[in-house]
């Protein structure tokens, strides 16, 4: 028999989990690079509508913490996904240099509080959608201050946050959620929670 000592606790990282996280942080900064053009456009094509509509098109960016949490399911995993695949896409060459990495540690903080709440135990969809609207709230703090919108009214910042807020529920949080229970029946979480859940729901 295994002696509780001996085995290894729940919340630990595996060497399997980092080299994931890993894959993970890096296919999701290479997604913000992509979508640091596209995305962009789109940000500046609403804030032309009506400012702050801008924060529709922001999501994406919220996206590799919200796969990180869903998929690794350990603590400091939404965190350390989401900074890192900032600082891939700022490596990669951006308009923002490296503000990016300064807004994936608010992104990932955000997103991390989420599943924090839950204690790491729930990663059903409306989990997935509160991450992505923690990581927006991250963002939307540090952009206060760090790009200036605090000056810009109290108007301008509710439309926005209200707005950046329902991009991280969808594009984040409902995309994510998808796109792991997509990885999943593949078989390429076969080593993970979110994998077993799928096998046995089928």
């Amino acid at each position: 028999m295994t002696s509780s000592a001996s085995r290894p606790a729940k919340n630990s990282w595996r060497v399997v989990d980092i080299v994931v996280a890993v894959v993970l942080a890096v296919a999701s900064g290479l997604i913000f690079w992509v979508w640091n053009s596209i995305g962009y456009a789109w940000y500046e094509a609403m804030n032309a509508v009506t400012p702050g509509f801008g924060g529709l098109a922001a999501g994406v960016w919220l996206l590799g913490g919200v796969l990180g949490g869903l998929i690794i399911r350990k603590p400091g995993a939404a965190l350390f996904v989401e900074l890192l695949a900032a600082c891939v896409s700022a490596a990669l060459g951006n308009q923002w240099g490296i503000e990016t990495v300064y807004s994936g540690l608010a992104q990932g903080l955000g997103a991390e509080l989420i599943f924090l709440v839950f204690a790491y135990r729930s990663f059903r969809l409306p989990v997935a959608m509160l991450a992505g609207v923690g990581a927006a709230i991250g963002a939307f703090v540090l952009e206060l201050f760090l790009s200036g919108n605090l000056a810009k009214g109290m108007e301008y910042n509710v439309i926005y946050l209200i707005c950046f807020a329902i991009s991280g529920a969808l594009l984040a949080g409902v995309f994510g959620f998808v796109l792991t229970r997509a990885l999943a029946a593949t078989g390429a979480l076969d080593r993970f929670a979110a994998g077993r859940e799928r096998r046995e729901l089928v």
